[in-house]
């Protein structure tokens, strides 16, 4: 099969621990530990979130006197695709000894007229008391929004129109390599009517993208990896119940919070819906059972586990 994996932002930083390297690095190697048996059976492809990390660099840069302005988000997205892409890279290829694996830098094209421009709500960066995140939204300029009991920087996250560089991810699978690109869901650029590419200020959702990937590279499965076993029916109230197999209409027919888990159910409800392949959502420990059905959230056309179809390669476009 061919896979495509959405890696959550808690696979390398888990809400309260300090962002340094060595924290991240070895929450990592945790993740590529429960992602590389899949890769011995099937093509896979992962992306990765890239909240925590972009917010971080953009603290630094607000604070860095030394700069005339603070770097902007396409610039921001980029580092951090560069940082997360090499830990992968590594960690991948000492796990997958013998095995090619190549991280590889993407832009996001997106609309210049998205109404996301004007209404912000993509949460970066650290948490904060109330007081302290208006306090930063003062002293920079920045929009904050709660984030369950606490508040959080929120930026433009305009929808993927399509990912840049897919004829190359292509190229990569076909050679037997092992992809990770679209980081933080890719540096989010538009395109002027000369055609020519320029990054905008925003974060693109992960989530997202990969789903508009994994349907431009005929992908049979997208699994998106989180800290929860399922997805919720009434999260956060005494009725709360998991779902497990069920199809996008029904899944629809629920109500997720936009900025957390509604983006992951959007994303798989696309997926299925526009290529009649499988979406799961659930543990980052639980991959190989995603993809098997047996445990998560698991979305189909039917509300049926699919038999294992052998996956037809396309002439590369």
């Amino acid at each position: 099969m061919r896979v495509v994996v959405a890696l959550g932002g808690n696979a390398l930083l888990r809400r309260k621990e300090r962002p340094d390297a060595s924290v991240q690095l070895a929450n990592l190697r945790t993740a590529v530990a429960a992602l590389a048996p899949l890769a011995h059976h099937h093509e896979l492809v992962i992306t990765h979130g890239n909240g925590p990390q972009v917010g971080v660099l953009a603290l630094e840069s607000a604070a860095d006197h030394a700069l005339s302005r603070p770097y902007p988000f396409d610039v921001l997205g980029a580092e951090t695709q560069g940082m997360i892409g090499y830990w992968l890279l590594q960690s991948l290829q000492n796990a997958l000894p013998g095995r090619q694996i190549c991280a590889l830098l993407n832009q996001t094209l997106v609309a210049a007229d998205d109404p996301a421009f004007d209404d912000p709500q993509k949460f970066v960066g650290p948490v904060h008391e109330r007081a302290e995140a208006e306090r930063l939204a003062a002293a920079h300029g920045w929009t904050v929004r709660r984030d369950g009991p606490h508040w959080r920087r929120v930026v433009p996250s305009p929808r993927p129109l399509c990912v840049v560089e897919t004829r190359l991810i292509r190229l990569l699978l076909d050679s037997g390599a092992v992809a990770v690109c679209a980081g933080g869901g890719g540096v989010p650029v538009v395109r002027d009517a000369q055609g020519r590419l320029s990054g905008v200020e925003a974060v693109v959702d992960k989530d997202l993208t990969a789903a508009l990937l994994a349907e431009a590279l005929d992908a049979d499965a997208l699994l998106l990896l989180t800290d929860v076993t399922h997805v919720e029916r009434g999260h956060g109230t005494p009725e709360a119940a998991p779902i497990g197999l069920t199809t996008a209409a029904r899944l629809r027919s629920q109500r997720f919070a936009a900025g957390s888990m509604g983006p992951k159910v959007d994303a798989a409800c696309r997926f299925v819906e526009r290529t009649g392949g499988l979406a799961a959502i659930g543990a980052l420990g639980d991959a190989q059972a995603l993809l098997d059905g047996a445990t998560g959230t698991v979305v189909t056309p039917g509300g049926r586990l699919p038999g294992r179809r052998p996956h037809v390669r396309r002439e590369t476009r």
